[in-house]
């Protein structure tokens, strides 16, 4: 089957694409809507790629927004890198942010890994996030460990060593080829709900053919969590602090590639005047099972333009 081919109700290819240099690291960027339109940044998350967005942006470009979205280094048809950190991805982040809307702040709206990015990025410099909708991806540990400060160096320490012991033996990894269909079925194992068809498209959109079939354009190297030495713990305490409108949608349903947040837990942490929606018949790609319902409440939040 040739990508081509495959269409999903909905989806829409972004309208214009082009690449960011984040200090060395080439980001493949796309927008949906008017270019004219004030900006509004998709952030995707951990094992995505900004065209996970294809049915999603089109609704919220519609609310009179010029929609941004980008592969996050080692994804999709942006660069690899030597290693991987949170903070690479912030600063990451922080190039696309310049580039779209240079020192004025834009609504942002992230998902899962890009959501706990978000929460970091808005805690440091709150100055760049006019609004906020967070997709569930609020990180949320079992315990949050009140521990001695001697004792979190220890704990970081332990994460870089893991870390780069797993880069070191996964260098020369290379994915698994397959058919579109073959790779569909691989990811339905992590993303029960979601239908076959999307899955199918989204690998149509994900994947690159090699000569021996198709590969999902994601480093090898990578693993779940794998996204440098990080704590969920040292994400979800920084939420009490952020100053902008938050709104947090979080699925109920579980899943394999979410975070396990139980959202009666987090409430004692949204910030003030921070919002929480939860979604019963959702699981982790709220964006993705139900995108009508879950953009109407995005452009609720971050307002229309006429």
């Amino acid at each position: 089957m040739s990508a081509v081919d495959v269409t999903y109700p909905g989806a829409k290819a972004p309208d214009r694409q082009y690449r960011i240099d984040a200090n060395g690291i080439g980001l493949a960027t796309y927008e949906w809507g008017d270019p004219e339109a004030p900006p509004l940044l998709l952030v995707h998350g951990g094992f995505d790629f900004a065209r996970t967005f294809d049915v999603f942006a089109p609704l919220l470009a519609a609310g009179g927004w010029r929609v941004v979205s980008w592969d996050q280094r080692g994804h999709g048809d942006s660069d690899r890198a030597a290693l991987y950190s949170w903070d690479a991805d912030l600063r990451d982040a922080l190039a696309v942010f310049d580039h779209v809307s240079p020192g004025k702040p834009i609504p942002v709206v992230g998902h899962s890994k890009g959501g706990g990015m978000m929460i970091q990025l808005a805690d440091a410099q709150p100055f760049r996030i006019a609004s906020f909708v967070n997709l569930d991806g609020v990180p949320y540990a079992s315990v949050v460990p009140d521990v001695a400060e001697h004792a979190r160096t220890k704990m970081l320490a332990s994460n870089v060593q893991a870390w780069l012991e797993h880069r070191r033996r996964t260098h020369t990894a290379v994915r698994k080829p397959g058919t579109l269909e073959e790779l569909a079925k691989r990811r339905a194992r992590m993303n029960p709900r979601l239908s076959p068809e999307w899955l199918l498209y989204l690998a149509s959109v994900g994947a690159r053919r090699d000569e021996d079939g198709w590969r999902w354009k994601i480093d090898p190297t990578m693993r779940f969590g794998g996204f440098g030495p990080w704590r969920p713990e040292w994400t979800v305490l920084k939420l009490p602090g952020l100053a902008m409108p938050f709104l947090a949608i979080l699925g109920r349903q579980p899943e394999e590639m979410g975070w396990g947040t139980e959202p009666e837990r987090v409430r004692a942490y949204l910030p003030p005047g921070g919002r929480m929606e939860i979604l019963e018949d959702a699981g982790h790609f709220v964006h993705i099972e139900q995108p009508h319902r879950v953009a109407e409440m995005v452009l609720d939040h971050v307002g229309r333009n006429a």
